[in-house]
C-alpha cells in the first residue's frame, strides 16, 4: 500500500491503463458467463450495489424478488407445486456454491436414512460422469464424498447412464447428471437414468435420487425442446441448480438451486438467525453478498418473458449452426458438439500429420482478438483434443462468418509454415532418444542424421523462409 494518497483522477487512470491489456469480454469466446446487459438494467445494478442482500429486514423487497425468482425457477422446471405453495430453493453466488448445497442435503438425508435403519453413515459417494466440471470435485473433496466417476470414450463424451446406475450401490447419496456439458454442450439423458435408478431402487430398496446440473442448459432446454424430459417431471430428480449468470442473461456472480419439494432440504441445515432485528432463514454457505444480480435476475425474468427467453435461444442456437456449417466447408474440422445442446460449436483438426495442432490455431487467433479454448477431453478419451466456440446473447451472425474467415486464415498461415520435426522410428523400427530420427538416403545406403543435423537442416530452413517473407513485404505493388 503506498505511504500516501493520489489524486482519484491518477487512481482511475493507472488502473484503466492496466485494464486496457485484458482481452475483451465480448471476444472471449471461452465463457459460458454473460457479458453484455440492457443499459436498464446496468443502472439498476449500479443503483443497488451497495446494498447487502443478507440485511432482509432492511431490505425486505430485494428479498421478496429474490423469492419470486425462485418460483418462477421452480415453474419453469416444472416443480410439483400448488396452487399458493411456496417454492424451496435459493440464489446463490454462481452454480459452484448451488451444488455444493444441493450435494449436503443429499448427503445429509442420506447420513439420517442410514442412522434411522442402524447402519454405517461414513462412507458416502456421489456418482457422475468424467465429464463434471471442477466444482463437483469440490464438494466431493471438501465435504468428504468419494467421487465415482463414469469414464469417457471416444465418439461419447458425456455420461453413459447404464453404466453410471452399474455403479450405485448403498453408500450412493445421488447420482449427478449433466444438462449441457462444458466439454461439448451435450445434454445427458437423465430420463433414461431415471427409468434406470428406478429399477435398481426396486431391485435394491434404496432410494438413489437424482441431481441435474443444469448450470448452462437450465435456461436453454425449457426453451427450445420443451417436452424433453430431463427436470422435476422426473420423479427422481430431487433438486436442480442452474447460474442465472449464463443463460439465465445475468452477469456473474448468480446462481440458482430448486429443490423439489420441503422434505427433499433437511431442516437441520436451514439456520434461523436473529440478525438486526429480525428472524431470518438461511441456507448458504456465505454471509454477506452483492444484491445487484438479484435484482439483475428479476429484470430478465420479467422483461423477457418466456418470448424473450425463446428468442434469445433460438437465435444463439441458429448463430451456432451458422459458425459450425462454415467450420465444416473447409473440410479441415471434425464436430464434436450436438446440435439440441447448449449452442456452441465444439471441433477438432482431422489432419495433424504437419504437427500443428488445435492449440496452435488457438494461440494464433489471439492476434485477432478472438478467445477461443483448446483443451483435451477427460479419462477415457484424453488423446482427443478440441477447439470449443461458446455462443452467447451478443455473438451476431455477422462475428459467427468473422470467426469462420479468421480461422481459415489462421489454417493458410499454419499451413505455409515447415511441418514439425517428429520422432521417427530408427532403421530396425526401435525409437533412439538420442538421435532425431531423421533419415537420408547417400550412395544407396539409409544414413540416420545426428540430432545437431536435424537441428542446423531446420534453422537453415527457417532462416530461408523468413528471409523470403521480408523481401516480399519489400516488393512495391
Amino acid at each position: 500500500m503506498p505511504e500516501k494518497s493520489i489524486p482519484k483522477e491518477a487512481a482511475f487512470q493507472i488502473i484503466n491503463d492496466e485494464l486496457m491489456l485484458d482481452g475483451k469480454p465480448r471476444l472471449n469466446l471461452a465463457s459460458f458467463v454473460t457479458t453484455w446487459m440492457e443499459p436498464e438494467c446496468d443502472k439498476l445494478i449500479m443503483d443497488s450495489i451497495n446494498k447487502n442482500y443478507v440485511d432482509m429486514d432492511e431490505y425486505p423487497v430485494t428479498t421478496e424478488l429474490q423469492n419470486r425468482c425462485v418460483n418462477m425457477i421452480a415453474h419453469l422446471f416444472n416443480a410439483p407445486l400448488g396452487e399458493s405453495e411456496v417454492a424451496v430453493g435459493v440464489g446463490t453466488v454462481g452454480s459452484s456454491e448451488a451444488i455444493m448445497l444441493a450435494g449436503l442435503a443429499f448427503k445429509r438425508k442420506w447420513q439420517n436414512r442410514r442412522k434411522a435403519e442402524g447402519k454405517p453413515y461414513d462412507k458416502p459417494n456421489i456418482v457422475t460422469g468424467a465429464n463434471v466440471q471442477v466444482c463437483w470435485e469440490k464438494f466431493a473433496r471438501y465435504f468428504e464424498v468419494e467421487l465415482k466417476e463414469v469414464k469417457l470414450s471416444e465418439n461419447y463424451y458425456v455420461m453413459d447412464p447404464a453404466k453410471a446406475v452399474e455403479m450405485v450401490d448403498e453408500n450412493t447419496i445421488c447420482v449427478a447428471a449433466i444438462l449441457g456439458s462444458t466439454l461439448n454442450g451435450e445434454f445427458e439423458d437423465v430420463k433414461l437414468l431415471n427409468d434406470l435408478l428406478l429399477e435398481k431402487n426396486k431391485i435394491t430398496g434404496w432410494d438413489t435420487s437424482i441431481h441435474v446440473d443444469a448450470a448452462s442448459g437450465g435456461f436453454i432446454a425449457p426453451f427450445l425442446w420443451p417436452e424433453l424430459e430431463w427436470d422435476f417431471r422426473l420423479p427422481l430428480v430431487k433438486s436442480i441448480n442452474v447460474s442465472g449468470h449464463k443463460y439465465g442473461l445475468v452477469y456473474a456472480g448468480v446462481g440458482w438451486v430448486i429443490w423439489r419439494s420441503k422434505e427433499d432440504l433437511p431442516e437441520e441445515l436451514i439456520f434461523h438467525i436473529n440478525y438486526l432485528g429480525t428472524d431470518q432463514p438461511t441456507f448458504t454457505l456465505n454471509f454477506s453478498k452483492g444484491s445487484s444480480q438479484i435484482i439483475a435476475q428479476y429484470y430478465q425474468l420479467i422483461r423477457l418473458g418466456y418470448e424473450g427467453y425463446r428468442n434469445v435461444m433460438d437465435n444463439c442456437h441458429e448463430n451456432a449452426m451458422v459458425l459450425k456449417e462454415g467450420l465444416e466447408k473447409t473440410g479441415r474440422f471434425k464436430i464434436v458438439s450436438k446440435d439440441n445442446g447448449v449452442p456452441l460449436v465444439a471441433f477438432s483438426l482431422k489432419d495433424k500429420s504437419r504437427g500443428h495442432d488445435e492449440f496452435e490455431i488457438a494461440e494464433t487467433l489471439r492476434r485477432f482478438g478472438w478467445i477461443v479454448p483448446a483443451y483435451t477431453m477427460p479419462a477415457d478419451a484424453k488423446h482427443i483434443t478440441v477447439l470449443r466456440v461458446v455462443i452467447r446473447e451478443d455473438f451476431s451472425r455477422t462475428l459467427a462468418e468473422r470467426l469462420v474467415l479468421d480461422i481459415t486464415k489462421v489454417l493458410h498461415e499454419l499451413d505455409a509454415l515447415p511441418a514439425k520435426p517428429s520422432s521417427k522410428k530408427s532403421v530396425n523400427g526401435e525409437e533412439n532418444g538420442k538421435i532425431s530420427g531423421s533419415l537420408e538416403e547417400k550412395n544407396g545406403t539409409v544414413v540416420k542424421k545426428t540430432a545437431m543435423e536435424t537441428q542446423r537442416e531446420i534453422t537453415a530452413y527457417w532462416k530461408n523462409f523468413v528471409m523470403a517473407k521480408k523481401s516480399d513485404k519489400n516488393k512495391t505493388c
